[in-house]
């Protein structure tokens, strides 16, 4: 498919073959400047209208932050099952997605709306970037430092809340951390990062290994923040269908133990950023961005992934 035309062309600066986080294509005559578009919509992962609009909101942004860009424009696409779910439900859906797009300076023009058997939500995002300034998942380099800038531990809070099993408190923190824009993260990765990506379905593990293929490296991962209760949660047997199959894609490259593999392929919404930085750069990023933390550091082990 990659080699069709359609998927080729001299000005296109980041296309799928490297499974990045958004497109990059670099605008003729505009003095070294280039659009990143990316997607994002999903069906409800809680229950409040608002809480999904603004996570919805959010997640789409997020593509656009991780390649180093700024979002400026929005297209909003909705599914709604009109005879089902009354219309102002899905009023306040927008309503809520619209007011995180604002705080984030991006433009909603316009979008698209279908009947549809259940109510999906989400939205079309359009960025802009200096070509200096563009920062893909494939230039991690050996000796690179790797920081997380949100806990995980989303698809399994989610999942037992579907249950009924998930404590308020816990599902209010998720809901907090899913809403929460990583706009400060994706501006700091003009500081020198090396390479960078959202973490959202594929799970850590997931998207790591596509910085890691992407690049030609390896990994290494010590302690990596969690969700206070979600290991509980697991251990109850909330998982994720989504986050079972990263486990079965990505087991055999990891070596570590199997629960902690398990929490590492958990399937996000809205996650936080994944960043390679040179050593010399990591405390200036960390105080850059509140809730940062160091995670691993990038080996020469092509493609293999070690929990230390």
């Amino acid at each position: 498919m990659v080699t069709h035309p359609a998927f080729s062309h001299p000005d296109l600066v980041v296309g799928v073959g490297t499974s990045d986080d958004a497109g990059v294509y670099a605008l003729p005559g505009s003095d070294g400047r280039a659009l990143v578009q990316s997607v994002d919509y999903f069906t409800p992962i809680v229950d409040d209208p608002g809480d999904w609009g603004r996570i919805a909101a959010a997640n789409a942004l997020s593509d656009i932050y991780a390649m180093g860009a700024s979002p400026i424009t929005a297209l909003q696409l909705l599914g709604w099952p009109r005879g089902k779910i009354p219309f102002s439900v899905a009023s306040e859906v927008m309503a809520a997605g619209a007011d995180t797009m604002a705080a984030a300076g991006c433009v909603v023009v316009g979008g698209h709306s279908i009947d549809a058997g259940e109510p999906t939500f989400g939205y079309a995002v359009t960025g802009v970037v200096s070509l200096d300034g563009v920062v893909t998942n494939a230039g991690a380099q050996v000796g690179d430092q790797l920081v997380l800038t949100k806990p995980l531990g989303t698809g399994i809070v989610t999942t037992a809340h579907k249950a009924g099993a998930c404590p308020p408190h816990l599902l209010a923190e998720a809901v907090g951390i899913m809403s929460e824009l990583n706009r400060p993260a994706g501006e700091a990765l003009g500081l020198g990062a090396h390479a960078a990506t959202d973490v959202t379905g594929f799970g850590l593990l997931g998207h790591l290994a596509e910085m890691l293929d992407a690049s030609g490296v390896g990994a290494e991962l010590g302690e990596v923040p969690i969700l206070d209760g979600v290991a509980e949660l697991l251990d109850a047997g909330y998982y994720p269908g989504g986050s079972n199959r990263n486990l079965e894609a990505i087991r055999s490259r990891v070596e570590g133990d199997l629960d902690r593999v398990r929490l590492l392929s958990d399937a996000q919404t809205s996650g936080g950023l994944l960043v390679a930085l040179p050593e010399e750069l990591v405390d200036l990023y960390l105080e850059s961005v509140d809730g940062a933390v160091r995670v691993g550091r990038v080996t020469a082990d092509h493609g293999r992934i070690s929990l230390l």
